[in-house]
């Protein structure tokens, strides 16, 4: 794959149109919501904008003014629940003053994002169950490498600098937790203590065996 073509403009049928009008602003929210219901009730097999009309007692056309194919609105979907994932993080880790090393350090970041999950379940299914279009994927991306910044500069508070790379480490490390809490989904459609310490576990052994930093 080459640079432009990585670089390239998205489909725009995999773009949600933003409302102008406080009116339309209320509708698409409601859009969205009634959305998140029909996943955690039949799952991203099952969902069309079809049977959330018929939900919502919309007509289809109102729907795809905004969103012109199911793409577009789980992509808006996705891009909502990783903007909030990504405030919930940075928020939670103003609160770690007190953690006592760098291990401790990412394992509570990591059980925050699992209650993330825990309390917001379409996250688990619009952000864990893989990208619908390049769209999502470059949102989940841009937000793993943002949380990579937030995780650099967490360590530095603790005196361990992470080289910016390439590769980027510190975004390879919140991917692979990633990874584990996504498992935890696949098999058991929800946050499991033991994958969440495992995605904890991962991240410091690979950080550790990166940064030659040594492990308790």
């Amino acid at each position: 794959m080459t640079k432009n073509s990585r670089q390239s403009a998205p489909n725009p049928d995999f773009v949600a149109r933003k409302p102008q009008q406080q009116r339309a602003k209320v509708r698409v929210d409601a859009v969205l919501q009634v959305a998140e219901e029909l996943l955690l009730e039949s799952g991203l097999s099952a969902f069309s904008i079809p049977a959330l009309a018929e939900r919502l007692e919309y007509p289809r056309s109102t729907i795809y003014k905004f969103f012109p194919t199911p793409q577009a609105l789980l992509n808006e979907l996705a891009e909502r629940q990783l903007g909030a994932l990504e405030a919930h993080l940075t928020s939670y880790a103003q609160s770690l003053a007190e953690a006592t090393d760098w291990q401790e350090l990412i394992t509570r970041m990591v059980h925050a994002a699992a209650d993330f999950y825990r309390t917001h379940p379409a996250a688990q299914v619009v952000l864990l169950t893989g990208p619908v279009s390049d769209v999502s994927f470059r949102a989940l991306e841009s937000t793993i490498a943002r949380l990579g910044t937030l995780a650099r500069s967490l360590l530095a508070t603790r005196g361990i600098d992470i080289p910016r790379g390439p590769p980027d480490i510190a975004a390879l490390a919140v991917e692979f937790g990633t990874a584990s809490l996504r498992m935890s989904f696949y098999l058991h459609g929800r946050m499991t203590n033991e994958y969440t310490q495992a995605a904890a576990d991962v991240m410091q052994s690979f950080l550790a065996m990166r940064l030659g930093l040594p492990l308790r």
